[in-house]
């Protein structure tokens, strides 16, 4: 039997290394039949590694944007070189243009004011390949057009794209901050997603779900007048012609630096000492391999800046930056506290180095997330919620950036990271009460609260189908909670190499929940289909109850029902009759052979029990009455 046993595991190994494992590991999870073909063509494979014909396309980026506050149009002019790396012939490509978004007749989650309504997006002209391409304007946020010529595998299309559109007045993942500051977000047309699983993503942007973008290079070039700083995506190339040569100092002397300062401030601003004092000045960015880019600007907001080191065996610094009203006591702390998260996330969870070489705050409305930037809203003297808004969307830049998800239909592979990280994040600010306490009352109880139906779809639903609070709660608070049961069985040490397997095998690609799930079935060396089962397939919720206790021969026996289903941690708590008590932690392990009874003996010697419970901590009840027995 032992022989036979090692010759198992190696061919267990074999297998792994090879990328493929015994068919019932994959058959274990429902799979929808494009995620099959996937593997079927090799694209990726069961072992969570990119397979051997993985592809993706890719786009380069020269956009030029125009902008002259306080007009609300902006215009913008592009040439895009893509490339189209599939074995597929393309006869046509889907234009996306999220900024439509605005127009009266677009598909939107909700309700809208009348200030968040424009024309949307107007296509000037259009010329592919040197031919000019008429576009029809009244379409939504995504839009078919049509090749002159098929672009076949391999080879490269050029598209020339002029266009403007006006801002709205309301503000929110884009828009006007006040009449003299801005935030550009989406405000290029872009080619969408044409990927190995799926063709091209033509989800309409419907103002809830987010975004699904290619790994593209840029250069951008935003025009404004003088005394307008732009701050973007990117890492600023000509600072020394749009800024005074003090500020550019200061702004050069900041990446080295470790201590916040003012590169420019309200006063300086107001009193046009920070800008070259020309009629236009042309800020220049560059950003490679990355999803996205977006730029904000203001005549008067305050510019701080420090450094960070992200990568300590690389020595690598990342600049810090932040752009605010100087009234918003909140964000005169953001560059220290965004100095804290990324050196923090870099080496602890989930301890990759930040990826990019600048990260700025932006005083907005959105609470939203942005490759190398943030768009947040002042919230005064609320240190502590605007501290964790900030730490939760840069928490983002490893999810979705870094690894390319497609969050229009699977938002719990950023969202639910993103949560998660808040949290963990939250416990290394020294206070574990407190971090406990916000992610319950924020993540988790309006969820397990509410015993309605679209609160227990299953995780894995697409997330441009479910809504409202079903949305919400699948995308942030249960599978943060699956996280962090998953890194209580798993222990910290083997979850972080799970993790970085994941990230390894998937950053700058384009991962589904599939590779999630297989990554870290290699990575543990388990089988841990019937956890991902349980937690992403399943209806299930958090109920545990107490049963059956007995104390007899210096132990007390229990069962431990789940009700709900879901595999949870918990501890069981024994209080005793002279006032002590102990606590036994069980982790999800327990649910594995019977996912909804438990029994357990725990030693009393010769204690006698007064009561039991059991308790879940994050992982709050549903039904709390039938937790708890007392002698």
């Amino acid at each position: 039997m032992k022989a036979n046993k090692v010759i198992c595991r190696i061919a267990f190994s074999s297998m792994l290394l090879l990328g493929i494992l015994p068919s019932t590991s994959a058959q274990d999870l429902y799979m929808p039949r494009n995620i099959k073909n996937a593997y079927t063509k090799e694209t990726r494979t069961i072992s969570g590694k990119p397979g051997r014909r993985y592809w993706q396309n890719k786009g380069s980026y020269a956009i030029n944007l125009l902008v002259q506050p306080p007009s609300r149009t902006i215009y913008g002019e592009e040439t895009i070189q893509y490339v189209n790396n599939s074995p597929d012939t393309l006869r046509y490509v889907v234009l996306r243009l999220i900024c439509n978004i605005h127009k009266p007749q677009a598909p939107r989650s909700g309700y809208t004011s009348s200030d968040f309504l424009t024309k949307g997006v107007i296509i000037d002209t259009l010329v592919i390949n040197g031919t000019a391409v008429s576009f029809n304007n009244d379409v939504g946020t995504v839009a078919n057009v049509q090749l002159p010529e098929a672009l076949v595998p391999g080879e490269t299309t050029k598209f020339s794209i002029r266009w403007h559109y006006d801002m709205s007045v309301l503000s929110g993942r884009e828009g006007s901050i006040d009449s003299t500051t801005f935030y550009l977000a989406y405000s290029y047309p872009r080619i969408s997603v044409y990927d190995d699983y799926n063709g091209w993503d033509r989800i309409e942007h419907a103002d809830r779900v987010e975004f699904y973008s290619d790994f593209n290079d840029y250069k951008v070039a935003v025009t404004v007048p003088a005394n307008y700083v732009v701050w973007g995506t990117g890492v600023l190339q000509n600072a020394d012609e749009v800024l005074q040569p003090a500020i550019a100092g200061r702004l050069i002397a900041s990446y080295t630096s470790d201590i916040p300062a003012h590169i420019a401030t309200a006063s300086e601003m107001q009193q046009h000492q920070v800008t070259r004092q020309q009629e236009w000045n042309t800020w220049r960015f560059k950003a490679d391999n990355i999803a996205d880019v977006t730029y904000g600007l203001s005549d008067h907001y305050v510019w701080d800046a420090a450094s960070v080191i992200v990568d300590s065996a690389a020595n690598r610094r990342a600049s810090v930056q932040a752009a605010y009203n100087d009234a918003a006591t909140d964000f005169h702390h953001s560059v220290e506290y965004a100095r804290y998260a990324l050196n923090w996330f870099s080496h602890n969870w989930p301890g990759v180095a930040y990826p990019f070489p600048v990260m700025t705050a932006f005083q907005g409305y959105a609470d939203m997330e942005y490759p190398m930037m943030v768009n947040d809203a002042t919230v005064g003297d609320n240190l502590t919620f605007a501290r964790l808004v900030q730490d939760h969307e840069i928490a983002h830049t490893w999810f979705p950036f870094y690894m390319g998800i497609n969050e229009s239909r699977y938002a719990f592979m950023d969202e639910g990271w993103a949560t998660t990280l808040e949290y963990l994040i939250g416990l290394s600010q020294g206070d574990k009460a407190a971090a406990d306490r916000f992610y319950k009352e924020f993540r988790v109880d309006g969820y397990i609260n509410d015993p309605s139906a679209e609160e227990d779809q299953p995780i894995i639903s697409m997330s441009n189908q479910v809504s409202g609070r079903g949305y919400g709660n699948n995308a942030y608070g249960k599978p943060s909670l699956a996280y962090l049961a998953l890194k209580d069985m798993l222990g910290d040490a083997l979850f972080k190499k799970c993790l970085h397997a994941y990230m390894d095998n998937w950053n700058g690609k384009h991962p589904i929940p599939w590779d999630f799930f297989n990554s870290f079935n290699t990575a543990s060396g388990q089988q841990l289909n019937w956890f991902w089962n349980n937690w992403f397939f399943s209806n299930n919720y958090i109920d545990l109850g107490i049963k059956n206790v007995q104390q007899k021969n210096g132990a007390v026996s229990l069962s431990v029902i789940n009700t709900g289903g879901f595999a949870v941690p918990f501890d069981i708590i024994v209080n005793y009759a002279d006032g002590s008590s102990d606590t036994v932690h069980q982790t999800p392990a327990v649910w594995k052979q019977d996912s909804r009874q438990a029994v357990f003996s725990i030693p009393t010697g010769k204690k006698e029990v007064a009561g039991i419970r059991v308790d879940g901590n994050l992982f709050m009840d549903a039904e709390k009455k039938d937790n708890e027995w007392k002698r």
